[in-house]
Parts: structure tokens; sequence; C-alpha cells
């Protein structure tokens, strides 16, 4: 598994591009989707050191926001998405959202596991 990017679950994306931009400087921005499959309006930003933040605002994150809870998920790529989740179901990981295609990126699988250090995102390659 190979880091690709941090979910930060937000009530309103353009503001907090603004708060990330004063304190981290934004070097990128793609373009707002909302993505049906994750019921999510989404937004990938990387900053000029390099560190790529998915904004995720929508139904899907409310319950966090009203517990003041930001932080989402953290993604890792991988190359067979399939054979990851059932090494991670081995070792006491819950899968709770099953591949899907991904608007956001650009149509590659996602998956989302409950990991006893959270929750990550798996998207394969």
């Amino acid at each position: 598994m190979i880091f690709h990017h941090i979910g930060v679950a937000c009530k309103n994306i353009e503001q907090s591009i603004s708060t990330i931009d004063k304190i981290f400087q934004i070097e990128e921005i793609s373009n707002m989707v909302y993505d049906e499959k994750q019921k999510a309006n989404l937004c990938m930003i990387k900053t000029k050191n390099n560190i790529s933040i998915e904004l995720i605002s929508g139904d899907i994150v409310e319950n966090l926001l009203k517990k003041g809870i930001n932080y989402y998920h953290t993604c890792y790529m991988v190359k067979n998405i399939e054979e990851k989740i059932k090494e991670l179901q081995n070792s006491n990981c819950v899968l709770i959202s099953n591949p899907k295609e991904a608007i956001l990126f650009e149509n590659k699988k996602v998956a989302f596991l409950y990991t006893p250090f959270g929750m990550i995102e798996l998207l394969e390659e």
C-alpha cells in the first residue's frame, strides 16, 4: 500500500480551500465534483509541500461534522483492490464500503475499511 492522500470532512469546500491555502499554500485544485455513488461533493487539492488532501462534504460526513470531527480517512493506492481487501479482512479490518468506481479518481475503484487506526480508503491503480 502506498500513501495517496488524507480525506477531510468539511461543511463548505470553498471555505475550506481558502483556509487551507492560507496555511499550507495550495498548488493544485481539481474541479469539484458530486459523486452519486459516494453521495458526496469532492475536491482534491495538493499543497506546496506536496501533500494531497481530498475535501468531502455532504450527507456522508454530516454526523462527523456535528461531533466536531474533520478527519475522515487515509487513502492508500493498491495494485489489486480485491486482494488487499481480503488481506486486510484477515487482519481484523472490516469492509464498510464495497469497491465502486469513483468519479474523482477517473472511475478507478475505491473501497473503505474500518481498521484499529481509523477508516482507510483503498484506491486501485
